[in-house]
Order: C-alpha cells, then sequence, then structure tokens
C-alpha cells in the first residue's frame, strides 16, 4: 500500500440558481487560451460552457474535464423542477459521442487547467469575470495514495486523440512534414 500524501485540490463550485446566462465566462476563457493570449474570442475553444433551458431559463456552466476514450454507459436522466435533463449536460468529459471541449479545428480534447500561468493567478478567469457569484474558486488540501504512475501529460492524451481520428501514419506524415519546413 502506498504512502499517504497531501494534495492541493483545486476547484471551481457552479451555483446554477445564479447564473444568469452571460456567458462572460465562455468569452475570458476562450480569449485567455488564444494564442497569443487575448487575441481572439471563439466559444468553441472555451474549457467553460454555459448550457440553456429556454423553457425555464436556466443556465447550467460546465467546465470541461478529463478526456474519455469512449461513450458513457448510461444515459440517465436527471429531473429538476419537473423537468427531465439528460446526463451529457452535466458532463465535464470530452468523449467520441460528441463534440463539446474538442478544439474546432484539430478535434484535440479541451481540459480546464485552472487558466494555470506564471506568474499563478489568483484564481481562475471565468470565476474572476462571474458578478453574479455563480462559479466560485476553491482550494483543500487533501490526503491521498501516492500514484505509483505518473499522470499522463495532456500532449500524450492530445496525441492519442489525433491518433484514434485520423490514424498514426497519417499523424507521422504531418510531423515529419512539418519538421522540414521548419528547417527550412
Amino acid at each position: 500500500m502506498g504512502e499517504k500524501k497531501k494534495k492541493i485540490v483545486k476547484q471551481i463550485k457552479v451555483d446554477a440558481d445564479l447564473c444568469n446566462g452571460c456567458r462572460a465566462c465562455e468569452a475570458v476563457c476562450s480569449a485567455f487560451h488564444a494564442s497569443p493570449r487575448y487575441s481572439s474570442n471563439n466559444p468553441a475553444r472555451s474549457r467553460i460552457r454555459v448550457h440553456f433551458d429556454p423553457l425555464r431559463n436556466l443556465y447550467v456552466p460546465v467546465y470541461a474535464g478529463p478526456y474519455t476514450e469512449s461513450e458513457c454507459m448510461g444515459r440517465d436522466k436527471y429531473t429538476i423542477d419537473g423537468k427531465e435533463y439528460d446526463e451529457c449536460l452535466f458532463c465535464r468529459a470530452s468523449c467520441p459521442s460528441r463534440d463539446l471541449f474538442k478544439e474546432p479545428d484539430s478535434g484535440l480534447p479541451l481540459k480546464c487547467d485552472m487558466c494555470e500561468d506564471d506568474p499563478p493567478l489568483e484564481e481562475p478567469m471565468c470565476v474572476q469575470v462571474c458578478l453574479v457569484d455563480a462559479l466560485t474558486y476553491e482550494e483543500r488540501e487533501e490526503e491521498v495514495e501516492e500514484e505509483e504512475e505518473e499522470k499522463r501529460e495532456d500532449l500524450e492524451v492530445g496525441l492519442e486523440a489525433l491518433i484514434n481520428e485520423y490514424g498514426l501514419e497519417k499523424i507521422m506524415d504531418t510531423v515529419a512534414r512539418m519538421a522540414v519546413s521548419k528547417e527550412e
């Protein structure tokens, strides 16, 4: 059994009752993650999405979680104020069954990185711009089992997604072609 160690857990808490649907969180997230930073605004590249139910005037902000190679087994339904919702509405994963939380040009999965920067931000950008406090940031210390394996790097997850989409040979050919053009 592994040793226990302390880990800082970062979390964005969502209060859908407070969300007014302004979508400022989507705009600032896509701008913060643009290259170069703040050079464009494309909510399709945002790592947070605000889902809207017009009949109930309900807004549900959901931020991107980990990539998963397969879609979930269940299609559970949730009832909120008498209205039924599909579980995909609340799911944070990037999966093969939907385009949500995928980079629109490359299809690479997007994941919330809590706007990590150097120097570190006090709070993620979406939390900073949420004027109604529907999004709040929390850090807490937890005891966890020390992991034997290193966490998969985002680059590895992204490459695996591209390989699954286009095949290893096409990806290798593209990388080789890009390397030659960089040398010239």
